[in-house]
């Protein structure tokens, strides 16, 4: 069953997250991943969520997208976003 990483990132240092952005899909390949929505414009129609930068990425299941964030590669690398920006990420599991 497919997983999905949700990302709410609220971004303060753009040129630094850029860095990270450019960096993320070459960790992604070897764990069957891909960007769903990266950064589109969104709209809230219930609710009061108020998105920033929304992100989602798709893997095979849940075991993979751990197996991704923990990885040597995104480890590498998620501190730069966690320098630039701000982020709740949530993993679940699709249908």
């Amino acid at each position: 069953m497919p997983a999905y990483l949700i990302a709410n990132v609220d971004v303060q240092d753009a040129e630094s997250y850029q860095a990270y952005g450019a960096q993320v899909p070459g960790t992604l390949e070897a764990y069957g991943g891909r960007f769903v929505v990266r950064g589109g414009a969104s709209e809230v129609l219930e609710g009061e969520f108020q998105p920033k930068r929304v992100v989602v990425l798709e893997f095979p299941d849940m075991e993979t997208l751990k197996a991704w964030y923990d990885s040597d590669a995104y480890q590498g690398i998620v501190g730069i976003r966690w320098e630039a920006a701000t982020a709740s990420v949530i993993a679940v599991e699709g249908v």
